[in-house]
């Protein structure tokens, strides 16, 4: 019954031992194919407007997802924001 109790824990330490050597060439595969990447170039960034006899919108919109649209009435209406994902409007009480 002695040699069990000593080889059980054997097992059991080279078992840890192998596992964790098993996930470390991934690990360090992983490291150097990110070392290795070549830098991400910036966003581009568009400004764009549109206008015609009613309003003018203006756009931002960085690496092809839009940040914000403003949108500016002709007839002396005050300037508006509309928001990209949710289109719910937003007006800018008091400027300073």
């Amino acid at each position: 019954m002695r040699p069990t109790y000593t080889v059980l824990p054997l097992l059991l330490a080279c078992g840890l031992a192998w596992s964790q050597t098993a996930n470390l060439p991934s690990v360090a595969a992983s490291a150097a194919v990110q070392r290795d990447a070549p830098a991400r170039p910036e966003a581009r960034i568009e400004h764009i407007r549109v206008e015609d006899a009613g309003a003018r919108i203006d756009e931002l919109r960085v690496g092809g997802e839009t940040q914000s649209i403003t949108v500016q009435p002709r007839d002396g209406m005050p300037a508006y924001q509309v928001a990209p994902k949710t289109g719910e409007r937003t007006w800018k009480v008091l400027g300073f």
